[in-house]
């Protein structure tokens, strides 16, 4: 097999790790809603931490038999993969729109990440280390407040957090390169700063990835994060390492119109997933009846107890007639109170009132 062809298939292999541990973190996160980032105490987490790490590798290995034109737009797969795989093993289809979606962001981030090119390796110094270390901490701190502030709207919150999983992903991959670069002359414990940031950071996109699923279901965070991740890597190798696009100003346009197709797939899903949410939920059959709500279960009635000495029974009080409108609703009758009958006794009359015994008026002659 060729260097390019393993690569290919570590690529596709990288994707395929990606896409099943998007579907365990977002079934971990469906089935364990109290816990926002981190369930530690669940199994099914830590089988998706291992994905998302076997995905790393696997893509870190095909970077090294494969160019970086090749191994990137493939690693935007992740998306296609894991709608039908979401299918097949969690039951949870998805639609033409959301499939719409996946299809356009997927196309337009391979179409932007083919045309960049790498230039020629360069690491940075201490100084620009630290403002892109503050940087970004300020931006993803910027999102989870966002993200806070948009805890009535679900899927706004969640996309907000996988920007923000994006970012630290994108930014680790940064720092990875830097330190790259450096151990090319030698390993230095002057990394060890760099080092501590990429745990950070790789940390930090893990958590927000996983409080990104819950409650937005598995298409739009996962293709927000997926796209997130290249492009903010990319940008930062543009404007630092001199990186640029291919064929000069058409590769520009060209790539705009690639981000362009990206940001319109994750709208598309974005908005697919809220719709869906805002859908009223119609009873199956034409002549399907209006749903009626119960009534409140009431307090018992208390019982009221005569004075001593009257010689009355106890009885229950009469409760208020509940108030029905006639207009603008479905017309409910109301209960009526119970009329016990009177009886006549031989040699005195004697009415029976509401479970009470009072002397009858004389009868006339």
């Amino acid at each position: 097999m060729s260097a390019l062809a393993l690569s290919m298939l570590l690529s596709l292999v990288s994707a395929v790790a990606y896409a099943g541990g998007a579907i365990v973190q977002e079934r971990v996160a469906a089935s364990s809603p109290g816990q926002r980032f981190a369930p530690l105490r669940r199994l099914g987490w830590w089988t998706a931490v291992l994905l998302n790490g076997l995905g790393a590798l696997l893509h870190v290995v095909a970077l090294a038999y494969g160019p970086l034109s090749l191994v990137q737009p493939l690693g935007a797969l992740t998306i296609v993969f894991a709608l039908p795989m979401a299918a097949l093993f969690a039951g949870r289809g998805a639609g033409a729109t959301a499939w719409r979606g996946a299809v356009m962001a997927t196309v337009g981030l391979a179409g932007l990440l083919s045309l960049v090119v790498a230039s020629d390796a360069r690491s940075l110094n201490d100084a620009q280390r630290v403002l892109l270390a503050l940087v970004t901490v300020g931006g993803i701190v910027t999102l989870m407040a966002a993200a806070r502030a948009a805890h009535r709207h679900p899927v706004v919150r969640s996309v907000l957090l996988a920007v923000a999983s994006g970012v630290a992903f994108g930014m680790a991959s940064v720092f990875t390169k830097t330190v790259a670069v450096d151990w090319t002359s030698g390993v230095s414990l002057d990394d060890l700063p760099s080092l501590a940031v990429i745990g950070v950071l790789a940390t930090a996109g893990m958590l927000l990835s996983q409080a990104s699923y819950r409650g937005a279901g598995l298409a739009a965070p996962l293709a927000t994060l997926t796209v997130m991740n290249p492009v903010v890597a990319a940008a930062v190798g543009i404007v630092l390492f001199g990186e640029s696009f291919r064929y000069g100003t058409t590769g520009t346009a060209l790539a705009l119109g690639s981000g362009v197709l990206a940001a319109g797939g994750l709208i598309l899903l974005t908005t697919e997933r809220i719709s869906g949410e805002r859908r009223p939920v119609v009873a199956a059959g034409p002549l399907a009846e209006p749903a009626v709500t119960e009534p409140a279960e009431q307090p018992p009635t208390p019982m009221r107890v005569p004075p001593q000495g009257s010689g009355g029974v106890a009885h229950r009080a009469r409760p208020p007639l509940p108030y029905c409108p006639v207009h603008g609703g479905l017309l409910v009758p109301v209960p009526t109170l119970e009329r016990r009958r009177s009886r006549v006794r031989a040699g005195a009359r004697r009415v029976l009132v509401r479970g009470r015994q009072t002397p009858a008026p004389p009868a006339r002659r």
